[in-house]
């Protein structure tokens, strides 16, 4: 589940929010546009109070209907001029943020998919996909909107104040005083809603996290006739976040009406003081017009001043959280100037006595003195008991890990010295809990080539006995295989992803066990087409079954990280206890077959 909003630390400086200059920086000329815009219309904005000024003091004495049509006119024109620029301003910086934060959320995805497993072992994948969304939602808001109130307020209020000043410097005197008087309740009472909202925020988090649960294990909730419980589940969760909004909206209207109160009473007794000095002749109507708007344009400058510095830390906050994602280096790159390899290996294998304990697990050794030679286009089966480290020899081959001791090679290469990109790309693998996309059933198979042709892609599908089903689907190879696949049964999924590691035709094949989800006529078919595939490449087996384990040209015992023995099937039955004993329980369903 993805973390909630309101568990986003708040920032205590603003200082991260530096980070969002390189983004930025691509289209500063936008953002100087967005600047010049704001400049027009806050300068529009002050020339209205000396617009109407000018319109009572000026054009309404002589009692000329020419004159009173020309400064309606000019004041018409103020107000022209402040929408239009007022408008440009808020498109420029709305697409600046949307521009900015599809950036960032570009670059940490990019990021994050170049990181290594070790990451991922210590880094919850909410986490991530919270700071994909939520944080970077409340940067587009900082970086363009926000940017924008922010600026647009302290530039209105600086201006109002001058002119203020100019208009009549005893009101304004006055005015600074009972300012923070009156905006003091208001930022107490506004904290208190922002609580609020990060409470509500929890709640909906909760709800959305319940139901993103319940709906992928949905067959196991109507296996177990759990549809009731968690129901009701769901009913609780959403009223807990509407209760809460309700509380949140209980003091946003006690906030708004205490605003309204001490607003307009601070303005009514400031109007009332110049209405005071214009009957005693010290200022007349249209200076008092003047210094009232002046006067609520700092209000709502200054209360909007206050509401951004609570949205800037917490987008202060969230842009750290992302600078920490954008900063991350992968324990597993590529060196300096990584060891070439050849277009086509020829398969060499060698573990020279490798030693290898998972980051999560440092005093627990996965793999202890491992040292095995495989030849070019041999065959070999690795077998013992969950935890021996069999999965472990796959990850370090496609270095998804480095060995903690000793080296692996390919090709009399040490892979820690070649581009992973570069050596992955040698290496095909088909696991047994198979990986599917949201994509068509050609798409998955592309995976495996993205350049491929789709005459190629059918052909791997025929050699993975997958093409007979797929083209019974719906839309036959452009059907959508829904979520992880879940509109094929597991044999089918299994299909797919050996038609994948076909088309992509590495020098190197692993399989954990690819045929383990087929029945039996399927995996006749798809053991043919395996052993095409494997007869002229470099073949790493994780066996269950005996079938797999006697083609293999050689079977690899492990027991607890270590080679318990080498050699063949019916040689390990004679010399090995531990795989007579595998064989017997893990095998026995096959041997009356074979």
């Amino acid at each position: 589940m993805s973390e909630a909003p309101s568990a986003r630390p708040k920032g205590r400086s603003i200082r991260p929010l530096a980070a969002l200059w390189p983004f930025l920086r691509p289209y500063r000329l936008v953002f100087a546009g967005a600047i010049l815009a704001l400049v027009v219309a806050s300068a529009a904005l002050m020339a209205l109070p000396l617009a109407g000024r000018a319109l009572i003091d000026v054009g309404l004495v002589p009692g000329d209907s020419r004159t009173v049509n020309r400064y309606f006119l000019l004041f018409l024109g103020v107000a022209v001029a402040l929408g239009v620029f007022a408008a440009l301003r808020f498109y420029l910086v709305t697409w600046l943020g949307e521009r900015v934060v599809a950036d960032i959320r570009k670059a940490v995805y990019a990021r994050v998919v170049k990181m290594d497993l070790g990451f991922f072992e210590v880094t919850r994948t909410g986490e991530v996909l919270s700071r994909l969304t939520t944080d970077t939602t409340l940067v587009q808001s900082m970086s363009g909107v926000g940017i924008s109130i922010t600026l647009r307020s302290a530039l209105n209020m600086l201006g109002a104040l001058i002119l203020m000043g100019a208009t009549s410097g005893r009101l304004m005197g006055i005015m600074v005083v009972l300012i923070p008087l009156v905006l003091l309740p208001l930022f107490t009472v506004g904290r208190k809603v922002r609580r609020l909202s990060r409470d509500a925020q929890d709640r909906v988090a909760d709800s959305s996290g319940l139901a993103g649960e319940t709906l992928n294990a949905m067959q196991t909730i109507q296996a177990f006739t759990l549809e009731a419980l968690q129901s009701r589940r769901y009913g609780e969760a959403v009223e807990a976040g509407f209760f809460t909004a309700i509380r949140r909206n209980r003091v946003r209207a006690l906030l708004t009406a205490l605003g309204s109160m001490l607003v307009m009473g601070a303005i009514t007794f400031v109007l009332w003081l110049g209405a005071r000095a214009m009957l005693q002749g010290q200022m007349t109507g249209g200076q008092l017009l003047q210094f009232l708007v002046y006067a609520v344009i700092v209000s709502g400058s200054a209360a909007a001043l206050i509401e951004q510095w609570g949205e800037v830390q917490r987008a202060a906050g969230a842009m750290e959280r992302l600078v920490e994602l954008l900063q991350a280096e992968p324990a597993i790159a590529a060196p300096a100037h990584p060891q070439p390899l050849p277009a086509r290996a020829r398969g060499a294998l060698r573990f020279e006595n490798v030693g290898f304990n998972y980051p999560s697990r440092p005093d627990a050794a996965a793999l202890e003195g491992f040292d095995l030679t495989i030849e070019p286009g041999e065959t070999v089966a690795f077998v013992g008991p969950s935890g021996a480290g069999k999965s472990t020899t796959f990850q370090l081959l496609l270095r998804f890990y480095d060995p903690s001791r000793g080296r692996v090679l390919l090709d009399r290469i040490d892979i820690s010295h070649v581009d992973p990109v570069q050596l992955r790309r040698q290496i095909g693998m088909v696991p047994q809990d198979t990986v599917l996309f949201g994509a068509s059933a050609r798409e998955n198979i592309r995976y495996g080539r993205p350049e491929a042709t789709d005459v190629q892609i059918e052909a791997a599908a025929v050699a993975a006995a997958a093409d007979e089903f797929i083209r019974r689907l719906p839309q036959g190879y452009d059907s959508f295989l829904g979520e992880r696949g879940t509109r094929l049964s597991g044999g089918q999924r299994q299909r797919i992803a050996i038609a994948r590691a076909i088309l992509k035709d590495p020098p190197v094949l692993l399989l954990d066990e690819a045929t383990s989800s087929l029945d039996a006529e399927s995996e006749l078919l798809v053991q043919q087409a395996l052993e095409g595939l494997m007869s002229s490449r470099t073949t790493l087996i994780i066996a269950h079954r005996l079938a797999t384990v006697l083609k293999a040209d050689r079977i690899v015992v492990l027991d607890q990280g270590r080679i318990a023995a080498v050699g063949t099937h019916a040689d390990l039955l004679r010399t090995n206890s531990l795989y007579a004993r595998l064989a017997q329980l893990q095998f026995a369903d096959r041997t009356a077959d074979t």
